[in-house]
């Protein structure tokens, strides 16, 4: 294209460019002529190959126009004025409505010589319009922003046929305003709950949250281990959604008065389905729910991807390579033990094992695993599905959680007797998931026996790596965090979140710290003489294995997360 662009002359916007010294002469020319050929506005062009910076962009055409540059970060989506400017022309203009005065529609634009917007803009609205000179790159979200607040916020429905819903008064034991099928099957209820689900997936949200409180309706998901709020809809709107939601996971809409646990299936295509795990709670105002998205592609992401260093991935593949034995993973709600669970299984899913699951309920379905549902309501608890499974000649079991003694006890004899096992604890170390299991009446040698490994794990957030940006910190503070000083003499860099329009706050995905424990046999030794935590905490440490702590400041060491991230999922 150099050779095609010589008889080019740069005037205007291009020529600023070149001079401010946003571009070179080529590269100007080159992406003058390729923006005339697609018929777009330069800026544009440049913004959508990231061929300059969208905020110097607008600084040089503020200085070639003799305009100022508005900030967008200064007006929230529902500042806006509503349904003045179709969606399509907003998109295909890249112009966003701010602000209505009298008969003028003043627009936020990144390009002022797309006068071709204003004059379209005018022609359907009726209104005399008046370009805003803006950043690009925000202009871009805020649009993003605005469209989804237009189509999220059920404007629509405000004013929707909420007469036919009947709210009675009543105490906490009368359905009488309840809400009737027929009611929740209203398109633009559909619409809504069904545009809430997707968007989850498309951010990357793990759960949804529909909250009824007395004046106020939200919903909220939680993306990277942090809840944000998404939506509020009307209050008055509160039982047709929750209804709606426990028709498509084929609850009892009936009832409102006990928890009650569900599941939808979306489909995203022919090869590709959403699961979600719903559970529904009485609340003071209403009935809170939250759905759990399960994804079954986590699953098979492969364990390289999940953040083991190198060592603790050794020890894990070799501890699900031996015939026997029991592997433990632990952690609070939300660390990821079912990722870490299901990765090791799915590397076990082959034709010659026979594997069966208890769990409570199946978060991801495995084909070539036989995934049971406990069901304590019929009698079916953990405890009996592991004495079907052993009666079922199997290689590998996978118990949901050890909850009990007796629980425990099978899934012991199970490990001594020939049959791998996998299972998780609720507890915050490796150490302490052994003093649980004694705690709960296991035998100690039983447990010295049985437990080959132990994992403990937290998810922590990403660094986004376009946004990044070095931290300097003292020596002593170092220190203090946990830093050896071998470590802050070899020299590294730690960074901290700044946030851009690729990720959330400067973070953008999770990663897992682990705290992986093989149990050699001074550990075995000291579980069988009794040992606390502490000591075995301390034992553990003087063969090698890192603590979360330890694993967390790798992570930070390396670039991957902040030493702030790295504070707020561990502790010492």
């Amino acid at each position: 294209m150099a050779s095609s662009n010589r008889n080019v002359t740069l005037t205007g916007l291009a020529r600023r460019f070149v001079d401010d010294g946003l571009l070179d002469e080529d590269t100007a020319k080159d992406a003058f002529l390729h923006a005339s050929h697609n018929r777009i506005p330069l800026i544009t062009y440049l913004a959508q190959h990231e061929m300059a910076d969208s905020a110097r962009m607008a600084f040089s055409a503020a200085m070639e126009f003799g305009v100022s540059v508005l900030d967008l970060d200064a007006f929230a989506p529902e500042m806006l004025p509503e349904k003045l400017v179709d969606e399509k022309l907003i998109r295909k203009h890249n112009a966003l409505p701010l602000y209505k005065r009298g008969n003028r529609l003043f627009l936020a634009v990144s390009d002022p010589t797309n006068i071709q917007a204003l004059d379209e803009i005018k022609f359907n609205t009726g209104l005399s319009t008046d370009g805003v000179l803006v950043d690009d790159a925000k202009l871009r979200i805020a649009i993003e922003k605005y469209l989804e607040s237009q189509d999220t916020t059920m404007g629509d429905l405000e004013d929707a046929d909420l007469g036919s819903v009947e709210t009675e008064g009543g105490d906490g034991d009368d359905d009488s305003d309840a809400v009737k099928p027929t009611e929740v099957d209203d398109a633009p209820i559909v619409k809504y709950v069904n545009k809430v689900l997707l968007d989850a997936i498309r951010t990357g949200a793990s759960d949804i949250h529909f909250e009824p409180y007395e004046k106020v309706y939200r919903v909220r998901y939680r993306t990277d281990g942090i809840l944000k709020e998404v939506s509020r809809p009307s209050i008055k709107l509160a039982p047709k959604i929750s209804a709606r939601v426990k028709i498509m996971s084929q609850l009892d809409i009936s009832e409102r008065r006990v928890p009650q646990d569900g599941r939808i299936k979306m489909k995203l295509s022919k090869t590709k389905a959403i699961d979600f795990r719903v559970n529904t709670l009485p609340t003071l105002w209403g009935e809170k729910i939250v759905l759990r998205i399960l994804d079954p592609s986590q699953a098979q992401m492969g364990i390289d991807a999940l953040g083991y260093e190198e060592d603790q991935k050794e020890m894990y593949l070799k501890a699900l390579e031996q015939p026997q034995g029991m592997i433990l993973v632990t952690g609070p709600t939300g660390s990821g033990k079912t990722v870490s669970l299901y990765t090791g299984l799915n590397i076990l899913n082959t034709t010659e094992r026979n594997i069966s699951t208890a769990e409570d309920p199946a978060e991801i379905n495995l084909e070539g695993v036989n995934q049971v549902n406990v069901n304590n309501k019929v009698g079916l608890g953990f405890a009996e599905a592991l004495r079907a499974f052993l009666r079922q000649d199997p290689d590998v079991i996978m118990v949901g959680e050890i909850r009990d003694l007796e629980t425990a006890n099978i899934a012991i004899k199970a490990a001594q007797t020939g049959h791998l096992v996998l299972s998780t604890l609720h507890t915050n170390s490796a150490a302490e998931t052994l003093t649980r299991m004694m705690n709960m009446g296991v035998p100690a040698f039983n447990i010295a026996t049985s437990v080959s490994l132990i994992i403990a794990q937290r998810l922590g957030r990403r660094l986004c790596k376009s946004c990044k940006e070095p931290l300097d910190v003292p020596h002593e503070t170092l220190l203090k965090e946990g830093f050896t000083e071998e470590q802050i003499d070899s020299g590294f860099t730690l960074y901290r979140p700044k946030g851009c329009d690729k990720c959330n706050g400067g973070y953008k995905g999770r990663v897992g710290i682990y705290e992986v424990v093989k149990i050699t046999d001074e550990l075995a030794n000291m579980i069988m003489e009794e040992a606390s935590s502490i000591q075995i905490a301390k034992q553990a440490q003087k063969e090698g294995f890192r603590t979360l702590r330890q694993s967390a400041l790798r992570k930070v060491i390396e670039g991957v997360t902040s030493l702030e991230e790295a504070n707020r999922v561990t502790k010492d």
